[in-house]
C-alpha cells in the first residue's frame, strides 16, 4: 500500500509539473504526442500482430506481448534518443523473434514469430491519456504465424509500455525528460 501511495503521488507530482510546463494542449490532448510529423518521427511503436483473430491466437499474443516487453525493458531504459533506440532495437530482433517463438512454442503453436523495424502509415491511436495521430511511424512490427490477426500495440521509445518491473516512478521520470527535451 505504501509503494501505491508514492508511485501515485510522484504520477501527481509529475503531472503537475508537465502541465506548469505548458505540455498539454487546450483540448487536454498531450501535445508531444499529438504534434508536428517531426515530432511523431520521435517515436518508435511496437505492434504485436496474431496469427488471427481466433481466441487462441489472441490469447497467446498477449503472452508474447509480456515476453517481448520482458525482454525490452532493461534496453528501452537505457536509451536517449530515437537514433539510439532504433539501433538498439534492430541489434535485438533476433532476441526479439527468439523470445517470441519460444512463447508460441510452449503454448503448442507451430508457427513461429518475425520481428523486423519498419515503416508504416498507422491510423489515430489513444494509449490511456495520450494520443498518436494517423501518420508513418519507425515500428517494431512482431508478426505472430501470419500476422494476419488483430494486434497489440504500444510505444517503445519514448518507454510508455516499458515500466521498471519494481517500480513505475522510474518509467513516468524517463517520459518526462524526453518530453522536457523537445520543449528546450
Amino acid at each position: 500500500m505504501k509503494k501505491f501511495c508514492i508511485i501515485f503521488l510522484m504520477s501527481i507530482i509529475i503531472s503537475l509539473a508537465v502541465l506548469g510546463m505548458g505540455v498539454f494542449s487546450n483540448d487536454g490532448g498531450m501535445s508531444a504526442f499529438t504534434g508536428t510529423s517531426a515530432q511523431q518521427n520521435a517515436y518508435i511503436r511496437i505492434h504485436i500482430r496474431a496469427d488471427s483473430n481466433e481466441s487462441e491466437a489472441q490469447a497467446v499474443k498477449y503472452k508474447v506481448r509480456d515476453a517481448v516487453v520482458d525482454f525490452l525493458t532493461p534496453l528501452v531504459a537505457e536509451y536517449e534518443s530515437k537514433a539510439e533506440a532504433t539501433t538498439g532495437v534492430q541489434r535485438n530482433l533476433l532476441g526479439v523473434e527468439r523470445v517470441a517463438s519460444e512463447v508460441l512454442r510452449k503454448n503448442g503453436f507451430p508457427y513461429g514469430a518475425t520481428a523486423r523495424l519498419e515503416r508504416e502509415e498507422f491510423p489515430t491511436r489513444v494509449y490511456g491519456e495520450y494520443t498518436l495521430p494517423a501518420g508513418e511511424y519507425t515500428a517494431l512490427i512482431v508478426r505472430l504465424g501470419s500476422g494476419k490477426g488483430d494486434n497489440w500495440w504500444c510505444v517503445v521509445y519514448p518507454p510508455l509500455c516499458f515500466a521498471a518491473t519494481d517500480s513505475n516512478v522510474i518509467y513516468k521520470s524517463k517520459i518526462k525528460e524526453i518530453i522536457d527535451r523537445f520543449y528546450r
